[in-house]
């Protein structure tokens, strides 16, 4: 694996890797193309990451290709997206990007609120000056053209106890708050242009980081127990 090589781009044929992959996800498939995997994707994005920690601080984490099936109905091997973060100990929010078939993704924010983290986050919610600064915070961030439906896998009904008519009861429903954006497939993606599209995303959403550092920050149950159960 590589070093802390300076990100100059994903190769040409990243996103055509990954069309492949998902017309034939298959060990056979990805042993036959490992090393187009790993020079054009998987090493990009680890430079691309370790450029980025020395603006924005952080360890640098590149998650495996392989799928862990062991639960899953789906035996397909391998994820269809390669992804990593900068993973701060200052810090609750990750920095997140991702490449894919559909191009490069950088987003942030928190992600699965634990029980004590919801309760704090709903509470801000329904309090009139958090609340309102947060709906302000979501549509200018939107206007500025981050993405905010990467919300993700809100509850279907409003949880027990909280009011089913409040303004803002579409984020009651929400477990996550995370905003980020698409750089769809293009030549740029072989550039630092790449770079700067993750780069403009982690400093666009740091005031929504900010809300939720101020109103909700980290959770006291312990990973073991907060992962080891469902979320209300």
């Amino acid at each position: 694996m590589m070093g802390n090589t300076e990100f100059v781009g994903f190769g040409h044929d990243a996103v055509s890797w990954f069309e492949g992959l998902e017309q034939d996800n298959s060990k056979e498939y990805f042993t036959a193309t490992r090393n187009q995997w790993e020079t054009q994707i998987r090493d990009p994005l680890t430079a691309l990451l370790h450029d980025l920690s020395l603006e924005f601080g952080g360890t640098v984490r590149v998650f495996r290709q392989n799928r862990d099936v062991r639960f899953s109905p789906d035996k397909s091997p391998y994820k269809l997206t390669t992804y990593g973060t900068l993973e701060r100990s200052d810090a609750v929010a990750g920095l997140y990007a991702e490449i894919s078939k559909l191009g490069l993704y950088a987003g942030t924010g928190y992600h699965e609120l634990a029980r004590d983290q919801l309760e704090r986050f709903r509470a801000a919610v329904l309090d009139e000056a958090s609340g309102a600064a947060l709906a302000d915070l979501l549509a200018s961030l939107t206007a500025a053209g981050l993405e905010p439906l990467l919300m993700l896998a809100p509850l279907k009904t409003v949880p027990r106890g909280y009011p089913h008519d409040h303004a803002r009861v579409a984020l009651l429903r929400q477990k996550d708050l995370i905003m980020g954006k698409h750089m769809p497939p293009s030549a740029a993606l072989a550039s630092r242009a790449a770079r700067e599209h993750v780069a403009w995303v982690w400093h666009t959403a740091a005031p929504l980081n900010a809300w939720l550092d101020q109103h909700v920050g980290a959770s006291s149950i312990p990973p073991e127990v907060r992962y080891g159960r469902g979320q209300a």
